[in-house]
């Protein structure tokens, strides 16, 4: 693996792109199988001007008439082939389906040193720039309309922003997981200058930045530049920077990159130096982790595993935790594997954390139905005490994702009430939902629009309805309540930052869990979370407690402040003298319950 690497180190390419310099601009892109490239821009009026031959695959040239902003393209000749072709390097595209511009990299930073919060403390919220702040029906959002929202997304405790991807995209909209240039950012978003002015208001809300990069397929759509980008195939299949291959495939088509290749992985790898070293992103979250490490996307698979793919999501991790020691790495791996979070050292990948499916779906299961016999609590005790490597921080933990809030599903609310996702039972349910996210171990991530109680399924062209912010505002309240407990901002629930959990007590009969959160323990660390499923109402719930003294209520998701048409049920503080305690528990909530001394 070593040899590997320093293998790598050697073959690295410089300055490869457009790069833009005090006199003009250098020309360099890899083609191996071309007999001969050209450069054509509004520089030259579009006439072709020869790159040389540099002997090891690239083409290079120097155009003292070139500038920022103006077009351009590669011709490339392979024989007879005359092709144009788009820089698969280009920070700017016209469209997808444009031409490249010449960008640089310079940008106004001001004061910008910004450091994320630690992990304990972090709460994401996953967006989509199309639809997060749409005004427009009839225009995809941009950086500049999730700017406006930065003060909201702050007040709510959101301390981390994870968007989705932006690369260049086919169609220009999407999900943005059917890319095509990984260099540049979608021009309708904004393009490169407005994701870098995005991260720098963020950073100015004390808000951090995780960007979601897609290098498990680039397409799929076999009319991308880069498909047999200079005139080479096998089996028409996709040249030089795919595997031509049983290798190439996968579920969105014959498109998986090339990892063996030393030019395809530092294509790769300069895009992430890129992205945290010259966009300064806060993390990274890296789709689909199985499907580059494994051609089938299976686990335990030896046969079909691609250890060049493995090195890879290693290199990734050891690459942008030397630019930035403080970056989070996210793995999209849901396949439950803890050498993906395991150190580089260990034989892991390195990844600071990993999403699972388990957590949501557990949640749905236990919280879709009032009736006690269809509730099911063991999948959610046990994600609950799930970890890897005996660390709570090593798993992203939450109620809806793009994945989970689709991909024929829907949004929570809108699953446990089809078509009232604002009625009373989605409420009352998607408050447990809240409070048991941002109460578990791990690191708590909302999606946009759950805390307005957004319904349907999760699409790229309908923008959230933030009149529901309003209507709900008991709900938004609500979360603002339990992130500041998320994050201690009281000093009276340290426990929930901390990485211990005991599930001290399940009552299946009456569908009530309760779970002691602790950090050092003692006053002020220690959190009681209780949360009764099922429709009963109990006055003298006898339940041991881990100290003794008076253990305050600090949340209780039946508050009349939180939705007007709520019971508004009375808990009042319990007095533990001997390691029980008689508690109030109203029907389908969730209490949370700290010491002051």
């Amino acid at each position: 693996m070593s040899i590997m690497c320093i293998d790598m180190r050697q073959k690295m390419k410089k300055n490869v792109g457009a790069i833009v310099l005090r006199s003009g601009v250098s020309f360099r892109v890899w083609a191996p199988f071309a007999t001969q490239v050209y450069v054509t821009g509004a520089f030259n009026n579009w006439g072709n001007q020869p790159l040389e031959n540099e002997q090891d695959g690239y083409w290079w040239v120097f155009v003292p008439e070139a500038k920022v902003g103006q077009e351009y393209k590669y011709v490339i000749e392979n024989g007879e082939n005359i092709l144009r072709r788009n820089d698969p390097r280009a920070m700017h595209l016209t469209t997808s389906a444009g031409t490249s511009v010449i960008a640089s990299h310079k940008f106004d930073w001001g004061d910008d040193v910004y450091l994320p919060p630690p992990v304990e403390q972090q709460i994401i919220y996953e967006l989509h720039v199309g639809t997060f702040n749409r005004p427009d029906p009839a225009v995809a959002g941009t950086f500049d309309e999730v700017i406006d929202k930065l003060d909201y997304l702050a007040e709510l405790g959101v301390n981390m922003i994870e968007l989705m991807p932006i690369s260049s995209m086919l169609m220009d909209r999407g999900w943005g997981y059917a890319i095509d240039y990984i260099y540049a950012v979608e021009s309708l978003y904004g393009g490169m200058y407005g994701f870098k002015q995005l991260v720098k208001a963020a950073h100015q809300k004390g808000i951090g930045i995780i960007l979601d990069v897609v290098y498990n397929h680039i397409g799929p759509d076999t009319s991308l530049d880069l498909w047999q980008f200079d005139g080479w195939q096998q089996d028409g299949k996709g040249g030089i920077y795919f595997y031509n291959d049983w290798r190439a495939e996968t579920p969105w088509g014959n498109t998986r990159p090339d990892f063996g290749r030393d030019e395809v992985r530092q294509y790769i790898l300069d895009n992430i130096r890129m992205l945290v070293q010259d966009c300064r992103v806060d993390g990274l979250r890296v789709d689909s982790t199985i499907f580059i490490r494994n051609v089938k996307g299976s686990n335990n698979d030896p046969g079909n595993d691609l250890p060049e793919g493995w090195l890879l999501l290693q290199k990734i991790n050891s690459i942008s935790k030397k630019i930035n020691p403080q970056i989070i790495t996210i793995a999209e791996d849901v396949a439950d594997n803890e050498y993906i979070v395991k150190t580089i050292g260990e034989g892991g990948a390195g990844f600071s954390s990993q999403w699972e499916l388990g957590f949501p779906y557990s949640l749905k299961d236990a919280l879709h139905t009032s009736d006690p016999s269809q509730i099911n609590l063991t999948g959610i005790c046990g994600e609950l005490v799930r970890r890897y490597n005996d660390d709570a921080f090593q798993r992203v933990v939450f109620v809806d994702s793009h994945d989970s809030a689709a991909n024929s599903s829907a949004r929570f609310a809108e699953v446990i009430s089809p078509g009232k996702a604002e009625s009373l039972f989605a409420r009352k349910q998607s408050l447990i939902a809240a409070g048991l996210t941002l109460t578990a171990p791990g690191i708590p991530m909302l999606f946009q629009g759950q805390e307005i109680m957004e319904g349907g399924a999760f699409n790229d062209w309908l923008g959230l309805d933030w009149k529901k912010a309003e209507r709900n505002a008991g709900i938004v309240e609500a979360y603002k309540h339990l992130t500041a407990l998320r994050k201690n901002v009281h000093g009276i629930s340290a426990g929930l930052t901390g990485k211990s959990i005991n599930l001290m007590h399940v009552d299946e009969d009456n569908k009530v869990i309760a779970y002691h959160r602790w950090k050092d323990g003692g006053p002020k660390d220690d959190v009681v979370v209780i949360v009764n499923f099922g429709n009963r109402m109990h006055q003298e719930y006898v339940l041991g407690l881990p100290r003794t003294g008076t253990w305050k209520v600090r949340f209780n998701s039946t508050w009349q402040g939180y939705g007007s048409d709520l019971k508004n049920i009375t808990v009042p503080d319990i007095n533990v003298e001997t390691g029980e305690g008689k508690i109030v528990i109203p029907p389908s909530c969730v209490l949370i319950l700290s010491q002051d001394s």
